[in-house]
């Protein structure tokens, strides 16, 4: 009996502490106040990377805050962590953002851009293709498309002459035009000079000097016909400083 009367009166205790608390509250929740994302973006806005890692972090990291907030928070935090050079963290935040909100064609080409900063052309492509799917008449995407297509286009002309010299192999006669096709390092040195004495020849001052450019060219590959398999004799070494010769000492 008396176990019963002391539960009773812990229920009653209970009771009346619940009730001064909906009395102190006028029986409401307790509202959870969101961080602001104002200071946020304005110390972005100023460039203060110490302000804007503390103030949009409290905002990112804050569960309460409204997913546009969030969303404004990563961004701006991200365009900061970019104009510092801090190419990962921007990335991560452009990331997220994109993750909330898959249809902001300006993040899509922002974040290709630093992929293209870190050397990753796949996806520089990939995001700049997306940011002009969601909006046609993106600009910037425009151009950086087009400027990756034409730079995918050159890698894969390379990429094609690898390994090829200036001549036809199928047509070598002579013992070092075939030594030249064996050997790719040889092959793309031989692609080099050619290329390189036509655009001194195409940048010569006048007729006389692209004459004498030529003759030098000629004089070149007569030597190496002749002293190739000569004893001491390297033909890697004259192909690069004949490179060498066409290039200037630093190179063109």
């Amino acid at each position: 009996m008396r176990f019963l009367i002391q539960l009773i009166g812990a229920g009653l205790l209970c009771a009346f502490s619940f009730a001064r608390a909906d009395a102190a509250t006028g029986g409401e929740p307790v509202a959870v106040t969101q961080v602001d994302v104002a200071p946020c973006l304005a110390a972005a806005a100023a460039d203060d990377l110490d302000k804007a890692a503390t103030a949009c972090t409290e905002v990112i990291e804050n569960e309460k805050t409204a997913k546009g907030d969030l969303i404004k928070a990563l961004i701006a935090r991200g365009a900061l962590y970019a104009r510092h050079d801090q190419v990962d963290r921007a990335i991560a935040d452009d990331s997220r953002a994109l993750l909330l909100d898959p249809g902001l064609a300006d993040i899509f080409n922002a974040r290709g851009e630093l992929w293209l900063k870190k050397g990753d052309k796949p996806k520089a492509v990939q995001d700049f293709g997306t940011a002009l799917r969601i909006d046609p008449n993106h600009e910037r995407a425009k151009a950086n498309h087009k400027a990756m297509a034409r730079e995918i286009e050159r890698m894969g002309a390379q990429m094609a002459l690898a390994g090829k010299p200036s001549f036809s192999c199928l047509r070598a006669r002579r013992a070092v035009e075939r030594a030249i096709c064996g050997n790719r390092e040889l092959a793309d040195l031989d692609r080099e000079v050619f290329a390189s004495n036509a655009r001194a020849i195409r940048e010569a001052r006048n007729a006389a000097e692209a004459k004498a450019l030529q003759r030098e060219q000629d004089e070149f590959i007569a030597r190496r016909n002749a002293d190739f398999g000569r004893p001491g004799y390297d033909l890697k070494k004259a192909m690069q400083q004949r490179l060498q010769r066409l290039n200037g000492v630093d190179g063109y």
